[in-house]
């Protein structure tokens, strides 16, 4: 069993890039981040900010998460979340839930059981993955991309577009979480072993490229 990892901050394409890895190795797909949107949007609906019953909705939800790179879902409580955790509204409260670090420990060890269980292999994607969760994964890869680069592609994805308006809506959703998340996680350089895969100015082909050449001389 073939375990890639994949970690790096929002706006790299991370996501798109591990999907379709998966799904040119028939690997199942895991997005680590969604866990953690799917815990925020729960704690958003339910008022919940305070760090003790944070915890306590992570352990009591009924969180289930596909790892199918094509038939993708999130559910919390059988209520399909799958579009509404990419809110903004989400997107600024992800640290309510991991900024704290139980959350965290319960959340990983979720991630940790699925990759223990996939079949054949997996691709794994979100912070922390190639120090924390998965550190003994066979492939490590440290997506990067220019701040500048990585806020137009994330307003793209919310917004639609990548004008000024759309920029300035965006900039705080992707480097202020950086900075949020930088006090609990690490994913802004690579930790040995890891590869950096710069994705600035490269298409996503020669991206998906490059991480399935690293997986084959892994192999």
């Amino acid at each position: 069993m073939s375990v890639v990892a994949i970690d790096g901050p929002s706006g790299v394409g991370k996501s798109s890039t591990a999907k379709e890895v998966a799904r040119r190795l028939g690997y199942q797909y895991l997005d680590t981040g969604a866990m953690y949107r799917a815990m925020a949007w729960l704690c958003l609906n339910r008022g919940v900010t305070d760090p003790v019953d944070v915890l306590e909705q992570v352990r009591g939800a009924d969180l289930e998460i596909s790892l199918s790179p094509d038939e993708f879902f999130v559910s919390v409580d059988d209520i399909d979340v799958t579009e509404d955790i990419r809110g903004e509204d989400v997107s600024a409260n992800v640290q309510t839930v991991s900024g704290v670090i139980d959350a965290r420990e319960e959340l990983i060890e979720m991630q940790r059981a699925y990759i223990a269980a996939a079949p054949e292999g997996i691709v794994v994607e979100g912070r922390d993955i190639t120090t924390v969760v998965a550190p003994d994964a066979d492939v490590r890869i440290l997506m990067t991309a220019r701040d500048e680069v990585r806020v137009a592609r994330r307003a793209k994805e919310v917004h639609g577009n990548a004008d000024a308006e759309a920029i300035a809506a965006t900039q705080d959703l992707v480097t202020g979480r950086d900075a949020k998340d930088s006090a609990t996680t690490s994913f802004l350089e690579a930790a040995d072993g890891v590869f950096t895969l710069d994705t600035s100015d490269i298409d996503f082909d020669q991206v998906v490229e490059t991480v399935l050449q690293l997986v084959k001389d892994a192999q």
